[in-house]
């Protein structure tokens, strides 16, 4: 019974369904690195349409998404001959939504979990070229997203919690 409510919870987010071509694998004949990014980076965009959050939004707005980081953790190789799922759920929110997180699993065509993501951006002003917050009618679409069970409030002291500032080149 427990087996059977969790995959109800799963599917009950958004899937995304994948067929793996031939430019998405690398040397060792894998999915490769850049194309789990760019499978979560369509299923985002696709979560964020369905929820008021498209393309003529992000342009009536003037505003874009920014990626701070991308971590991803492998625990299956993806292997071409067969379709993937890639969920995508919120994981945490600024109250203005300024910051967001987003969590990604690859699924293969039984359900095994191939490899998870967490993701965290903002908004840029595209004038600006300054990090924003959603404007209110925007936030509420946001906040009604599908949301990880430990969806958590971000502040800005998030974006820095691994400690990685710029180190520049003195010349």
């Amino acid at each position: 019974m427990k087996k059977a409510l969790l995959l109800t919870k799963i599917f009950s987010m958004l899937l995304k369904e994948f067929e793996i071509r031939w430019s998405d694998l690398d040397a060792n004949r894998h999915l490769a690195n850049s194309a789990y990014i760019n499978y979560m980076s369509h299923t985002r965009m696709t979560v964020l349409t369905q929820n008021g959050l498209g393309h003529k939004e992000l342009v009536d707005y003037n505003i874009g998404p920014v990626v701070f980081y991308e971590h991803i953790y492998y625990f299956k190789e993806v292997l071409p001959g067969k379709p993937i799922r890639v969920s995508g759920a919120l994981k945490g929110l600024s109250e203005d939504g300024m910051f967001f997180q987003f969590e990604h699993n690859f699924y293969d065509f039984n359900g095994k979990n191939l490899a998870r993501c967490e993701m965290m951006g903002s908004w840029i002003d595209l004038k600006t070229r300054k990090l924003t917050a959603l404007p209110e009618d925007l936030l509420q679409n946001f906040k009604n997203l599908d949301k990880t069970e430990d969806f958590s409030i971000l502040t800005k002291e998030d974006t820095r919690k691994f400690q990685q500032y710029p180190k520049d080149l003195t010349l």
